[in-house]
């Protein structure tokens, strides 16, 4: 009689565990069939127009948005990111140079005008090609989000003054001596500040 009873429990709550089991199932296929997320949900205009779901990159096909060619990406981003860092200190020691220099053509030595002006079309280039090759590098896998303000925060943030104050400097090179040596002093005080940051 006991086994007859246990059998009937057995048999009646058959439809809830296959219930159970069913769900189980559905969950599974439902995370196997999910695709990873391989793009992160923010990223900067220069990237979402080069390597965005509907970016440059993916329309010509150079870089189809997979898995693998995601792995092949972040190789990329990191080597540009290097060289960014490095082209990061020559434009730094460029600023220092032309700082020197754009003093001594203030208090009116004016033989250093010439250096001056090629140094200071060497140091602009170096920078925007630095800018460039971290504006332009493919986005990272993963977003951290980090509480309060982050090193990686701050370098944006001051990459948004000097990035400005740069453009700045160029542009009143040769309309406002006053305006251009205030620009350049900006764009060479938040640029330090922003590799410092990553540095300390």
């Amino acid at each position: 009689m006991k086994n007859y009873i246990i059998l009937f429990f057995f048999i009646a709550s058959f439809p809830l565990f296959s219930q159970d089991a069913e769900a189980l199932f559905s969950s599974i296929e439902l995370e196997t069939d999910s695709k990873p997320e391989l793009l992160p949900k923010q990223m900067i205009f220069t990237q979402r127009l080069l390597w965005g779901e509907q970016g440059l990159m993916r329309k010509t096909h150079w870089s189809p948005l997979t898995l693998e060619q995601r792995e092949k990406e972040l190789k990329i981003r990191r080597k540009m990111l290097k060289t960014h860092q490095v082209i990061g200190f020559v434009t730094l020691a460029g600023m220092v140079a032309q700082g020197v220099l754009g003093t001594q053509l203030y208090n009116g030595k004016s033989s250093n005008y010439e250096v001056h002006e090629t140094l200071g079309n060497l140091t602009s280039v170096s920078y925007f090609t630095g800018a460039a090759l971290s504006l332009f590098a493919p986005p990272p896998l993963i977003q951290k989000k980090s509480k309060g303000l982050s090193s990686t925060q701050a370098h944006k943030y001051l990459a948004t003054l000097h990035f400005s104050a740069m453009l700045a400097t160029n542009l009143l090179a040769e309309s406002d001596t006053k305006l251009h040596r205030a620009a350049a002093f900006t764009a060479f005080g938040s640029y330090a500040a922003a590799i410092l940051v990553f540095k300390f």
